[in-house]
């Protein structure tokens, strides 16, 4: 038996928002469907998202999940974390969030936590008609987990956003290695490379943040932010991404604010070469480019392609 916590009970016995949302075709209003997961695997889930299209506010949200009790108390707690929220503020919901609104989860099913926040990102992607990685024709050799089709890209990520630091650990997230168990060396690799990634980041973010020897503590102006955004862009995101065929141009900053007072930075870009039509694409947006943004300029950042 799992020690679940009375929360994953409650809303596991008793989910006020199962099923389905309709489209009336109403005035100003939008109904948006995420799917991840697949009853193959042991875990589906679809999430229904009923958006006011002149505030992205999310008015209604509903699910459909296949699965254990893990799953079903995820896809209720998402529901809850993301009622009234924009788009942009429903994005920053992670997979800790939803764990701990359940009062935690066993370790061996922390997974559950991370395909609720993949299938809020789905149904929000394709809201907004950006293409998903969905890893079904991965012929680049970017396939990790043959078992339970996990790619790199996915692997990576949740290495980086639960700083993971073994493969157990990994499995316990995204099932990648619970199988045949032949790709665990290639996460150690990957967990290896991720450690390696933010010793490097840790130096130079150092080296940015030190004036005369001492720690800079001012807030940046707004000129100063549009101009680290594109300085990351230039020195750290267009070399990988060109030596991978593809490239990236800043097209356009909003909600950059006065210094000290904070808000939402909509960051646009321009996904070039092999990374406009790659499939990959959305992982390119998250991982590669809105990750060291947010690690460098702003937590209160988003990247959308253009």
């Amino acid at each position: 038996m799992w020690d679940y916590t009375d929360k994953v009970l409650e809303l596991f016995y008793n989910p006020q928002h199962q099923g389905a949302i309709e489209d009336k075709g109403e005035a100003g209003i939008k109904v948006a469907v995420g799917d991840v997961g697949s009853i193959a695997c042991g875990d589906a889930l679809r999430l229904h998202l009923k958006v006011e299209e002149n505030t992205e506010k999310i008015l209604e949200a509903r699910f459909q999940t296949f699965g254990c009790t893990s799953a079903i108390a995820s896809s209720e707690a998402l529901v809850e974390l993301i009622k009234g929220k924009t788009l942009d503020e429903a994005l920053k919901v992670t997979n800790k969030e939803i764990a701990n609104y359940l009062g935690g989860l066993p370790e061996a099913k922390m997974h559950c936590s991370v395909m609720g926040q993949e299938a809020l990102e789905a149904a929000i992607y394709n809201y907004r008609g950006i293409p998903l990685d969905t890893h079904e024709d991965d012929d680049e050799g970017a396939l990790v987990c043959t078992c339970f089709g996990i790619s790199d890209v996915k692997i990576r990520r949740v290495i980086v956003e639960n700083n993971l630091t073994t493969a157990e650990e990994v499995t316990n997230y995204v099932k990648a290695g619970g199988g045949c168990g032949s790709c665990l060396a290639n996460i150690d690799d990957i967990i290896a490379s991720v450690q390696k990634e933010k010793v490097s980041a840790t130096a130079v973010s150092n080296s940015l943040n030190q004036t005369n020897g001492k720690s800079a503590v001012k807030p940046l102006t707004p000129v100063q932010k549009i101009a680290l955004i594109q300085k990351v862009l230039d020195e750290e995101v267009r070399p990988v991404l060109i030596a991978d065929g593809g490239d990236v141009e800043l097209f356009d900053v909003e909600g950059v604010s006065e210094a000290g007072r904070e808000s939402v930075l909509r960051v646009k870009v321009i996904l070039q070469g092999a990374c406009g039509s790659c499939s990959s694409s959305t992982a390119t947006l998250k991982i590669a480019i809105e990750s060291r943004l947010r690690d460098r300029v702003s937590k209160d950042l988003v990247v959308e392609a253009v």
